[in-house]
């Protein structure tokens, strides 16, 4: 027998909440960061103070977008916040 590592997961659904620790990790961005893509609108925390904050699981795929378009295509947070909401809106009209 083999000492393989396994790894458990569990799936999340889009309506899931996540803390603010797991965002960070599994976006490998600081708290500082979360709280500049808040304040962009970029992101809409549940809960009142930073130490506390939950993200649905949908802001994952929204910072790590934001991520790329700051560091790959050099797009401020406020560009990265109207790419964001339009492509929320395409995705809200093809669904229709």
């Amino acid at each position: 027998m083999s000492n393989k590592n396994i790894l458990v997961g569990q799936v999340l659904e889009g309506h899931d909440l996540v803390t603010i620790d797991d965002l960070c990790r599994s976006c490998t961005v600081e708290i500082e960061t979360v709280t500049l893509l808040v304040g962009e609108g970029i992101l809409d925390p549940v809960g009142d103070d930073v130490e506390h904050w939950q993200f649905t699981v949908t802001s994952l795929r929204r910072v790590k977008t934001a991520i790329h378009l700051q560091r790959d295509l050099g797009v401020n947070l406020a560009g990265a916040a109207l790419a964001l909401e339009l492509l929320d809106r395409i995705a809200e009209l093809e669904r229709v």
